[in-house]
């Protein structure tokens, strides 16, 4: 019999892996339980498995708590041990991605209805489908993910995800929202709610006195940034395509919250407010590399930084960044050079430890 997730986690707080967590532990029972069924599910082979009716699922799990609280590493840890082949672990913001490139793709068919074989092509391929930090910000979004969800649990797939707002939040002030909410009803019924109440911010105890502001971007800059990416993300990552009124904006690194970009890729392309919103939405930690010093000679890219910054400071996104000087001196010639000293002031702020306590 395999182990179960508390010995598991047990084990690694045992070896020095984990550090241990009552509200982490308080969580296992939720997840074990669903472990446990795809373990225990009657095989398929032989007459007797042919005609046995399978035993009804699980409900999924709706797993909420502030960022760096350890739900991602804890659904991680479920999803490696859960004994099912038909499984898929994926980030919320990309499955919509391909939801909305699917439904493109039908309608080229003719289809009146161009979720339903989308929607039925996900329920096929999966038994146990995971979300890493489920938010809904798109009225679009917003109307789909209600009835693709309908589809999956009439297919008995089991979902689990992850979310810094409990359910009643989602979509909170968003247009249309009552029409939203019978799909809020739907996640109470199927899936079991569970707040994540750690006092315990894991990833902000990572950078508790770590520099998070290097200058110039040179090689020295680049090892420290290093060395803090792979804290950060285990030394595993994949990147992320958010898809904005069209425009693809791409993270070339992300895992579990934590991106990483060069300026040019942020703010070298014609991206616009509803960009870097999507961005600041998207993450809780942002790596910007190689800042150069900004002048009329590249006005547009000072401008879009400046946006940037903007986002990120207002959605409290932790920042690392690396640049070629100090943020007073950055953007010293040029239009917009009085205005770039709220920007100078704000990653100034943004380094401290009191507004890195304050970013959750």
């Amino acid at each position: 019999m395999a182990e179960t997730l508390h010995e598991i986690y047990d084990r690694l707080v045992s070896e020095g892996t984990l550090t241990a967590d009552p509200a982490q532990h308080a969580m296992l029972p939720v997840l074990e339980r669903i472990r446990a069924y795809f373990e225990n599910v009657p095989s398929r082979k032989g007459l007797r498995g042919l005609f046995a009716k399978p035993p009804a699922p699980p409900k999924g799990a709706y797993l909420w708590g502030g960022v760096g609280r350890g739900k991602s590493m804890l659904m991680d840890l479920f999803y490696d041990h859960a004994p099912v082949a038909k499984k898929r672990r994926v980030h919320f913001h990309a499955f919509m991605q391909e939801i909305h490139a699917g439904m493109h793709a039908a309608r080229q068919t003719g289809v009146d209805d161009a979720l339903k074989p989308v929607a039925e092509k996900v329920a096929e391929d999966v038994r146990l489908l995971c979300f890493d930090e489920m938010q809904i910000t798109d009225i679009t979004d917003a109307m789909i993910v209600g009835r693709l969800f309908e589809v999956l649990f009439a297919a008995q797939v089991v979902v689990v995800t992850t979310s810094n707002r409990p359910p009643d939040d989602l979509y909170k002030d968003g247009l249309n929202r009552g029409l939203f909410l019978p799909f809020i009803k739907l996640i109470k019924e199927k899936m079991v709610v569970h707040h994540l109440q750690s006092p315990t911010d894991y990833r902000q105890d990572r950078l508790a006195g770590s520099d998070v502001y290097f200058h110039p971007a040179n090689a020295k800059a680049r090892q420290a940034i290093d060395a803090l990416w792979q804290d950060l993300t285990g030394g595993d990552w994949d990147s992320l395509t958010l898809t904005v009124k069209g425009r693809a904006v791409v993270l070339p690194g992300y895992k579990n919250g934590v991106a990483r970009v060069p300026f040019w890729e942020m703010c070298g392309r014609p991206l616009g407010p509803a960009d870097y919103l999507a961005v600041a939405e998207a993450v809780r930690v942002l790596i910007l590399e190689e800042v150069p010093r900004l002048s009329r000679s590249n006005f547009n890219e000072a401008k879009r930084f400046v946006t940037l910054i903007d986002a990120l400071y207002e959605a409290r996104v932790q920042l690392i960044m690396s640049a070629a000087d100090v943020p007073e001196r950055l953007y010293i010639e040029g239009e917009g050079t009085f205005e770039f000293e709220r920007t100078a002031s704000r990653l100034r702020e943004m380094q401290s430890e009191d507004w890195r306590r304050q970013h959750d």
